[in-house]
């Protein structure tokens, strides 16, 4: 037998002794990641078995066998799963597989209870048994390959593992943990039982461990627990979607989330349910508490797992629900789709079809459910998947009403998350005819914007936006229950009969009176503004940019620029204040343009923006300064 010794890739190394000394306040999860191991073992043994049916080797009845050795100190997870080849136990064990690797450690928080869930999340469950042992031996063999070309790998944990080739009869893999002094309360059967129960029960496959019997003692001495030599289940064996909801408690579905979402916390809402018809299948969907890191990579495969008769068929199944939903974790179950579907053909099922909008206006129930019921939840919720829920305006037009409902907002008169478009609408002033609304990179800057102040002045109540997404969405949203959207930054502002005869006339005469000084700064910002034109919609600032009706605001303008898209040249309009000190100041200045180009840049600073030359703005500020 030839054995190798070879190096952990340098992020295992730090790994392991992250996980030995610091990561699991909670050491006993290591069972619930090597049996949810071994358990995806065998569905994959399962998934391949569709195409190659020799791959059962005759042993159909696919198992977790969990057992211990009191003299020897180990404690054994065992499956008959799909294995591995040497180079696989190499690739899997000797490398974190997933490319995230620096990415996982960089996630690392520091809460342990936060941090315990990024492991299974990130594929390295394995490691979680150098919790409780100081050596691990992995004998395995992948199905199809002879027995002789069965591999052994073991290692301490440090910074080393060897690989040997080993005769193997059966397929499957045996993970034997050399558990630590502190570590032997597990060679007990009562409390391996307590564990899979908690964490494992839902498991569709039987685990299976050696059945005890009591023995009594003799000649006066103490009774024990002693092994017949047969196998008994100690889980339900049976996928917690397949089992009658009247029989399932709050705490077990609760433990099925944790389970496949790697999370540590509860869900915010959960839904189980048997969809029966032209299109039968049972969705098992959760709403998570918290946001995942990545949420708003777009590009990340995320969805629910895909089984098809029971049997597992994809992770991350993205067909069976919109991109915008991609927060919910769950599991659907169909009886309709074929064994063998792979993503292509999820992409054109009818069933699928069918599927995904069940599934779709189940989760929109729940979301809603929670709006209604659970302000705190509904709350938290928005807090974590608001802005992903705003994507949903300009993806599924079927549901956009529903999705309108549900959306919330900061106001010009709030300071929190909670102001519906109802909610806006039932305390619109008398005569005020549209829903107004303001963009903006930050809450900070749609707060302050000079945009906000002629609203302010009448007490008109504005929805301030500042998510990225918010530009976007609000494209395809121009009415909420029959009232138009209208943002305080696109177009001259009208508030028809809000707005009085005096206000109308002043501002007419401005444009009359101030047109020359008007038609000045339109050939001094030629190349930067679309026009310029007096306003009343401001109170105090000397001036403000806006964008004509239909055209792309120009932070969204910046947005895309700093996605690297290409986007066509935006030019904003200039609106000046005729009343305010400094523009009147124009009318006799000898530094015109260097005032008008300061008018320009400090509106666009305003608003967010940057000048196109700072120095030069710089400059110029500081010439007028000396001057004063």
């Amino acid at each position: 037998m030839q054995t190798q010794t070879m190096a952990f890739q340098a992020e295992v190394a730090q790994l392991l002794k992250l996980v030995t000394h610091s990561l699991y306040s909670n050491p006993e999860i290591f069972l619930r990641e090597l049996i949810s191991n071994a358990s995806d073992a065998c569905d994959k043994l399962r998934f391949e078995a569709l195409n190659d049916a020799a791959l059962y080797e005759n042993d159909t009845e696919l198992q977790v066998r969990v057992s211990f050795d009191k003299t020897a100190k180990t404690l054994t997870i065992s499956d008959n799963g799909i294995g591995l080849s040497q180079q696989e136990a190499i690739d899997n064990l000797g490398t974190i597989a997933k490319s995230g690797t620096r990415e996982f450690m960089s996630k690392l928080s520091g809460d342990q209870k936060n941090d315990a869930q990024l492991i299974g999340q990130f594929g390295v469950g394995f490691y979680s048994g150098f919790i409780v042992a100081d050596r691990i031996t992995v004998e395995s063999r992948r199905a199809g390959l002879p027995a002789e070309q069965g591999v052994r790998w073991a290692s301490a944990g440090t910074g080393e593992f060897e690989v040997a080739d080993i005769v193997r009869e059966g397929r499957g893999t045996s993970i034997t943990l050399h558990l630590k002094d502190d570590a032997h309360d597990y060679l007990n059967a009562w409390k391996l039982k307590g564990i899979i129960n908690k964490y494992s029960d839902h498991i569709s496959l039987p685990i299976l461990m050696p059945k005890e019997v009591w023995k009594e003692g003799e000649n006066d001495q103490p009774g024990e627990m002693v092994v017949t030599g047969d196998w008994e289940t100690v889980n339900q064996a049976a996928a917690l979607w397949t089992r009658a909801k009247k029989d399932i408690t709050q705490e077990q579905y609760d433990e099925f989330y944790k389970q496949i979402s790697y999370d540590s916390q509860p869900p915010l809402a959960t839904t189980h349910n048997r969809v029966e018809g032209s299109t039968e299948y049972t969705q098992l969907l959760f709403i998570p508490g918290k946001a995942p890191m990545d949420l708003f990579n777009r590009d990340k495969a995320a969805g629910v797992k895909l089984y098809v008769k029971r049997v597992f068929i994809m992770d991350e199944a993205q067909a069976l629900l919109p991109t915008y939903l991609r927060f919910v974790k769950g599991v659907v179950d169909s009886a309709d789709l074929p064994l063998n579907v792979s993503r292509e053909l999820l992409q054109e099922s009818r069933a699928v079809k069918a599927i995904r909008e069940g599934c779709t206006k189940r989760v929109l129930s729940m979301i809603e459910d929670l709006a209604a019921n659970d302000a705190e939840k509904f709350g938290t919720f928005y807090a974590e998947f608001g802005a992903v829920l705003k994507e949903g305006l300009g993806e599924d037009f079927a549901n956009r009403d529903r999705l309108a409902k549900l959306l919330r907002f900061v106001s010009s008169t709030t300071d929190t998350v909670s102001v519906s478009f109802a909610e806006y609408k039932a305390r619109m002033k008398e005569g005020q005819t549209a829903i107004y609304y303001i963009t903006a990179d930050t809450l900070a800057a749609a707060k302050s914007s000079p945009q906000l102040e002629i609203f302010r002045k009448k007490g008109i109540e504005v929805l301030l936006m500042a998510d990225r997404v918010d530009e976007w969405a609000l494209n395809y949203l121009q009415e909420f229950d029959g009232t138009p959207l209208q943002s305080v930054a696109k177009g001259a502002v009208d508030l028809g009969q809000l707005q009085d005869e005096g206000e109308k006339k002043a501002l007419e005469e401005a444009q009359t009176r101030f047109k020359p000084v008007l038609d000045r700064l339109k050939e001094a910002l030629k190349d930067k503004a679309a026009d310029v034109r007096a306003t009343t919609r401001l109170v105090d600032s000397p001036a403000c940019l806006v964008v004509q009706d239909g055209d792309m605001s120009t932070q969204l303008a910046r947005m895309l620029k700093q996605a690297g898209q290409a986007v066509p040249e935006v030019k904003p309009v200039l609106e000046v204040n005729a009343q305010h000190p400094l523009v009147r100041k124009l009318e006799t200045s000898d530094n015109f343009d260097d005032l008008a180009q300061i008018l320009f840049d400090q509106a666009l600073l305003a608003e967010g923006g940057m000048p196109e030359d700072p120095a030069a703005y710089v400059r110029r500020v500081n010439q007028l300064l000396e001057k004063a």
